[in-house]
Parts: structure tokens; sequence; C-alpha cells
């Protein structure tokens, strides 16, 4: 399901990107600031966070089994495939840094979970750089970006971090606001 561009939630994630990541985070990129807008927007769905899947079928979860995936000489069918995975384990690692990182913090504690030894933000930087490898033909024009993004990586987890804070301050505001009309 695609969110339009003008769509109330778009407009609220891309406010709250672009005031956190160009003013605080001081990532004063335009394209990086509406890539992550759109990433939020895009994994609103469950369904797009967890879209990558083995040859059999069986859903990723975790950063380990997705870099598995993307290896050429491991899973990866091709190296457009390596990218696809590549450019998701970016995206996946960044939004649960940035908006989740209770529960990255936790993965260590979490059992003998392949993700409770890989370092999310490694993984994610080195995940961009390698898409910002593909270069040539249709990938010309937007290699450069996931370069950006991989040098820009921490910076962009800052700034969904106080994307994270701004959210739960409107959720506890709504909350309070409710509370209050049902109580008087």
């Amino acid at each position: 399901m695609y969110i339009s561009a003008d769509h109330p939630l778009r407009k609220l994630f891309a406010s709250l990107v672009w005031k956190r990541l160009y003013d605080d985070a001081q990532v004063r990129d335009s394209q990086i600031a509406d890539y992550v807008t759109n990433l939020l927007t895009e994994f609103v769905h469950v369904k797009n966070l967890y879209k990558i899947r083995n040859a059999r079928g069986k859903r990723l979860e975790e950063v380990g089994e997705m870099l598995v995936e993307s290896h050429p000489l491991l899973e990866a069918a091709s190296f457009d495939r390596e990218r696809e995975v590549r450019k998701h384990i970016g995206d996946y690692t960044l939004f649960l840094t940035g908006l989740f990182p209770e529960y990255v913090a936790s993965l260590p504690r979490r059992g003998l979970r392949l993700d409770a030894f890989i370092d999310y933000v490694k993984a994610g930087k080195e995940s961009y750089r390698i898409v910002a490898c593909f270069d040539q033909f249709e990938y010309k024009r937007e290699a450069p970006l996931f370069a950006r993004l991989s040098d820009a990586f921490e910076l962009c987890v800052f700034g969904l971090n106080l994307v994270k804070q701004d959210l739960d301050r409107f959720q506890q505001e709504a909350y309070l606001r409710a509370r209050s009309e049902l109580l008087s």
C-alpha cells in the first residue's frame, strides 16, 4: 500500500525528519531527508519492514540472515539481489537503531540469536556503502546518495532518535488530552 505525498502521516514524518535531521543532526542534505521520510512512510506497513525472503520463501527477520542472503558467494542469486538485500539491510538497521534503539540494545540479552552478534550501525553503514558501489547503468544516479547515507549513518540515527522522542511526546499529549476529556 502506497501512502500518497499529501497524506497527513507523510507530511508529519517529513516535518519531523527535516527539523531533526537538518537542524539538530546537521545533515543538510535534502535527498537524505527525503529518503528517510520515505523510509519511515514505507515501514509503516510491517510487510515492507520484513519484505526480504530467502529462496524457500521464509521471511527474514534478522540482519544476520539478511547478510547471508545478500552474499553473492552464499545465497544471493545475482548482484541485483545483493544490492536489493543490502539496501534493505541499510534501511532496516537505520529504522530500528533510530526509532527502536531499546530493541537493538536488548539483542545481546535475547538468547542465541544471530543478531545478538551483529553491530546494527556497522551493518547498516557497510550495506549502504556496498549499495553505493553499484554505480553503473540503472543504479548510477542514486549511488552517490547511498555513499552519503553511509557517511551520515550515525547522524541519521541521532536525528531519528529525536523523531522518536517527538512521536512519544505527541502520543503522551494525545493521551493526556483524551484522558482529561473523558474524566471531565
